[in-house]
């Protein structure tokens, strides 16, 4: 599909784009969507370092206009190939509620930490309440 910059008649009702067949870009909290957000971070912080360091992203992320839904530790987990000569990471997950632009500067800081290993944000249809499946199988391992 090829884009084009097409001049077309501009007045108040025309409701047209400035490319032909491109959607309009809404910034700010009209567009709330929910998102889940799971970060690994290095494995030589502690755990009380990751949990600040979630609080940071959270507090950042309210201050964006999202709300926080719930956050999980899921702890020192084995990585499945090594990411920066490391064999384990730290895994947290984080249920959000925000506007895109909130979660597009969340990704871009994430970038810029030295603690993030990797980070992967997806969009979903509605936030659950319970349990994590992963927490899930941890308490079934214990039992």
């Amino acid at each position: 599909m090829v884009l084009r910059n097409e001049p077309e008649e501009e007045g108040p009702s025309s409701g047209s784009f400035p490319l032909s067949g491109a959607a309009p870009l809404i910034f700010g909290n009209e567009n709330m969507a929910f998102y889940e957000h799971v970060v690994i971070t290095r494995p030589d912080i502690s755990p009380a370092q990751v949990d600040s360091f979630v609080e940071e992203l959270s507090g950042f992320l309210k201050e964006k206009g999202a709300t926080i839904g719930k956050t999980e530790y899921w702890g020192l987990r084995n990585l499945a190939y090594p990411i920066k000569k490391q064999r384990k990471g730290h895994y947290s997950l984080i249920n959000i509620d925000a506007p895109a632009a909130a979660i597009h500067e969340l990704e871009r800081r994430q970038r810029l930490s030295e603690d993030v290993m990797r980070y992967m944000t997806i969009r979903v249809e509605e936030l659950s309440d319970e349990p994590s499946p992963v927490l899930s199988r941890k308490d079934r391992r214990r039992d």
